[in-house]
């Protein structure tokens, strides 16, 4: 396991008991460094959407706990916020809450000359996912998606 995910890991395992206190949920984790600075992101959210209220008491109430357990020795900055409305799909709970709405799917490389694609999310599996696009099955590798993100549709 990196240090990435290690780090990410035992993010989770301090925050269950801050979300269920806070009334949230975990959307996701993740540590990344752009440029000089290392960035431990925390998503939450809820059925109604998180507000800054919601935000503020898990970034207070972990920052505590992540000051007690200190298992990150690099200097970083703790971002908490709500996933947004254009929220990327990573993990196979994201796509199965996601099944039937409208996606868009980034490729690392054209298929068919083309690197964006939007659709209605129909299945997904370990290695696939599959989206309708104009009435049309289209069915990507998981290893050639770069991105999936709801559409945004106003």
């Amino acid at each position: 396991m990196s240090k990435r995910e290690t780090y990410e890991e035992k993010t989770e395992h301090l925050l269950l008991p801050i979300v269920e206190r806070a009334g949230v949920e975990i959307y996701d984790v993740e540590y990344v460094k752009e440029g000089r600075d290392y960035y431990l992101r925390v998503y939450i959210d809820k059925p109604e959407g998180v507000n800054i209220q919601d935000c503020e008491n898990v970034s207070r109430a972990l920052s505590d706990a992540l000051d007690a357990e200190d298992f990150i020795p690099d200097a970083y900055i703790l971002e908490v916020s709500s996933p947004g409305l254009g929220r990327v799909l990573k993990k196979d709970r994201h796509l199965e809450r996601s099944l039937g709405e409208n996606v868009e799917i980034k490729t690392y490389k054209p298929i068919d000359k083309k690197k964006e694609f939007s659709g209605s999310l129909k299945a997904y599996d370990a290695n696939t996912i599959t989206i309708e696009e104009n009435g049309v099955s289209l069915v990507f590798e998981r290893q050639d998606i770069a991105t999936v993100r709801l559409a945004l549709d106003f």
